[in-house]
């Protein structure tokens, strides 16, 4: 899960976005890699974000599995579309989930699996 881990490294890093500055919640990312369990909680207050890997409770729970988790590390996969799909499930907060995937990177043209435009 190095791409996964990577992407909330840098979150982490990143401390502060101002496209947050009237979120406040918390998201938990529970990512399944077989029988291994990685959870990440991001608490946003106001765009300031702390990161760090835990399975505390959060308003909103993200289910999801390693190779997909990579590749939204990776700008491959849209949130939305994966949530529509059914490889993501969202227990909480959907709306929050949502924003969230504005976070990740954006597939580059034809080329990403979803459209980039789509939303999470």
């Amino acid at each position: 899960m190095s791409e996964t881990s990577d992407f909330f490294e840098r979150l982490a890093a990143a401390c502060q976005d101002p496209r947050f500055s009237k979120v406040c919640g918390s998201v938990r990312f529970d990512i399944r890699d077989g029988g291994r369990l990685e959870q990440w909680l991001l608490d946003i207050d106001h765009g300031r974000m702390r990161v760090i890997k835990s399975g505390g409770p959060a308003t909103t729970v993200v289910k999801v599995s390693a190779p997909v988790a990579d590749a939204m590390a990776r700008g491959e996969v849209n949130g939305l579309a994966a949530i529509a799909r059914g490889e993501i499930i969202v227990d909480g907060d959907l709306a929050l989930a949502l924003r969230i995937g504005r976070l990740f990177p954006r597939a580059s043209g034809p080329s990403g699996r979803d459209d980039p435009d789509s939303g999470a």
